[in-house]
């Protein structure tokens, strides 16, 4: 049993989540961190696939490219020893998605297991003193995918010679890595030993290592090199600068060491398959990683697929191809309406239909902007009585029973029964259809007057016509707003629907050009006190309510706009206080206080939450669960089930 600081917990559906840290306590202020213990490995065995190879003497034996101590992933009542072969097919609607093959894949130095449980991963273990004392011990002859020594010196190349400079990140390094402005003392014990260190507890670090997108804290130092001014020759870059069409080499360097986006096949990586198609393309083929650090409890190299293939379609057609068999294992592109369309194509195509639980704060939620560059917007969308009044026009109830059979969960977008910091008072406020109440609050405002049609005008005279951006992906959105538009008609409020890509939604954004958007809710609806309240408060970009004052706050004032309303400022106070607070209890009261804002509030207006997730599982792939959860972060959607253990039992 695992002993630890709990982070997180929740019970969902059937099963009972916890989330603490996978560690074993040694003094009052110390942790260590250790993978739980395996059985013994009598003897390895070569992978079929990269034995000829192996034989010929083009890659070495499996013994010579593990680590010394690999990791060994345990089987369970629900998982089982597989058998190598077969391709993992896969449809995703971008070129862009080739990165959920970091995702997936979900190596990490320290991630969440199946039961949200933070263990190491890449690193055999880590040592925490009091919260601010992080030293990383790697695994002995771990190799990158092409064979080359992965060591504390691909976290030296990173730290000094990308993180630091100033060309390659002129913000400097992550904002994660800054505890009140400070950044760490980052030592290189040794070939395997890293420690990076503050003067105050950092909480963040742990829970960003082990993230869908993680915090990366290296890089394959020994490839990128010869890209940097600083170890390569200039003449060589200066080639390769104007043979890719980059600026400069900084470019050059960002574009070719970005391992998250995946999309350089050169770039050596450590997740179990890597990418071999340079994009664009209508079709990635991922190969295995012949020095990928896990085995399985028979001494089988994972992963057992020999590839990952991805291939790219339409948006509206995923649905089709699954229901033709075309996909092994399918989620993204996959809706709750498409349920019964899909458990219609099930016998006949092969696949299983299973429905995995949601945990966002709500399915989808629109945000008002409160950065809006229009300035009598921005004062309209920065008073609470208008946000509460177009929450009080929303038919939930409506809204529940037409698209998705009265099975969710309604109200606002906070967090749900299964955290410990749930009140029924944070998701019913201001969250019934009350047009009478929401007609007496815009009169409050002063939008009385009217025109022809019935709708509100805004105090230039403007009628009030609420764009609301998606980014039409699917179905339900338009669904959604539809009938929220009706609703809303009811109060003076004319809805549009703007569609549009998810790049140029979230750029537009970003540069205050959106009065609304909708997007999903709150992506960790299940938090502990001990989870970070950082989705609640205005230090992200990506939060589309402030993201100006997000940018602020990442980039340390050299962009966006400073926080300049009262309440969020509270907010930014108690994340501060959060941040240094010692107890449970006291993380508990803060958290109280943040979620007691937003109902109050209505930062962000949320509609119903607990959607089933349609998963569709092909009839001979194994090891995937029958029931799970399924989220971004905690969890990379399929991420914590570690997909190299699915293998085909044909």
């Amino acid at each position: 049993m695992s002993l630890g600081v709990r982070f997180g917990a929740a019970v969902v559906a059937s099963f009972l989540f916890l989330i603490p840290f996978a560690a074993v306590a040694v003094g009052a202020e110390t942790m260590i961190y250790r993978a739980p213990e395996a059985p013994k490995v009598a003897a390895l065995k070569e992978t079929p696939s990269l034995a000829p190879i192996v034989n010929a003497g083009q890659l070495p034996a499996i013994d010579e490219r593990l680590p010394k101590v690999p990791r060994v992933s345990v089987s369970g009542p629900n998982l089982s020893v597989g058998k190598h072969g077969g391709e993992l097919r896969m449809l995703v609607t971008r070129d862009k998605d080739v990165r959920l093959l970091n995702v997936y894949g979900y190596a990490r130095l320290i991630g969440y297991n199946e039961t949200l449980e933070v263990e190491p991963d890449i690193l055999e273990s880590l040592e925490v003193e009091d919260s601010r004392i992080f030293t990383f011990k790697l695994r002995e002859g771990h190799r990158w995918s092409d064979g080359q020594p992965f060591t504390s010196e691909d976290f030296r190349y990173y730290w000094e010679d990308v993180a630091n400079n100033e060309a390659l990140k002129p913000t400097g390094p992550p904002q994660v890595l800054r505890v009140d402005g400070e950044l760490p003392q980052v030592e290189f014990l040794d070939e395997t030993t890293i420690r990076y260190s503050w003067s105050k507890p950092n909480p963040f670090l742990i829970p960003a290592l082990a993230g869908a997108r993680p915090l990366d804290l290296f890089v394959p130092a020994h490839y990128l090199k010869k890209y940097h001014p600083a170890y390569g020759d200039q003449a060589e870059i200066d080639a390769a600068v104007a043979a890719a069409g980059a600026r400069n080499w900084a470019q050059l360097h960002n574009r070719l060491g970005n391992m998250y986006k995946a999309t350089n096949p050169d770039l050596p990586t450590l997740q179990p398959w890597f990418n071999s198609v340079r994009p664009p393309s209508q079709r990635f083929v991922a190969e295995r990683n012949p020095y990928y650090h896990r085995i399985d409890a028979s001494g089988q190299q994972l992963p057992y697929a020999d590839r990952f293939v991805l291939s790219v379609v339409g948006g509206a057609l995923v649905p089709a191809k699954t229901s033709a068999g075309e996909s092994d294992l399918q989620s993204r592109g996959l809706h709750f309406s498409d349920y019964t369309f899909l458990k219609a194509a099930e016998e006949r195509s092969g696949f299983d239909v299973r429905l995995w639980k949601t945990v966002r704060g709500s399915q989808l939620a629109l945000y008002p902007n409160l950065n809006v560059n229009d300035p009598e917007w921005r004062q309209l969308n920065r008073d609470a009585r208008f946000r509460r009044a177009l929450s009080l026009g929303i038919n939930r109830s409506e809204i529940n029973q037409v698209i998705y059979y009265g099975l969710t969960l309604e109200g606002n977008n906070s967090v749900l029964p299964d955290s410990p910091l749930f009140k029924e008072e944070y998701r019913a406020a201001w969250a019934d259809f009350d047009p009478e109440k929401a007609n007496a609050l815009l009169d409050e405002i002063g939008l009385t007057e009217r025109d022809s049609a019935g709708i509100r005008l805004m105090p230039d005279g403007r009628p009030i016509e609420i764009i609301v951006e998606t980014a039409g992906e699917n179905t339900e959105e338009v669904d959604v707003l539809e009938l929220i538009a009706d609703s809303w008609k009811a109060i003076g409020i004319k809805l549009f629907t703007k569609p549009s890509q998810r790049e140029v939604l979230r750029n537009r954004i970003f540069a205050g050009e959106t009065i609304m958007a909708m997007w999903y809710g709150y992506e960790n609806g299940i938090p502990t006190p001990y989870t970070s309240p950082e989705e609640f408060v205005p230090i992200h970009q990506q939060s589309f309510h402030w993201p100006k004052w997000g940018q602020h706050a990442e980039t340390n004032g050299k962009a966006g706009e400073a926080v300049d309303m009262e309440r969020p400022e509270r907010l930014m106070a108690l994340y501060k206080d959060w941040l240094y607070a010692k107890s449970r209890d006291e993380k508990a009261a803060i958290w109280q206080e943040i979620l007691e804002i937003h109902a109050e509030d209505v930062y962000t207006i949320g509609l119903v939450a607990h959607v089933p997730q349609p998963v569709t599982v092909a009839d001979s792939l194994r090891n995937v669960p029958q029931e799970g959860i399924y989220n971004w972060d905690p969890g990379a959607q399929f991420g914590i089930y570690r997909p190299e253990r699915f293998w085909f039992d044909r």
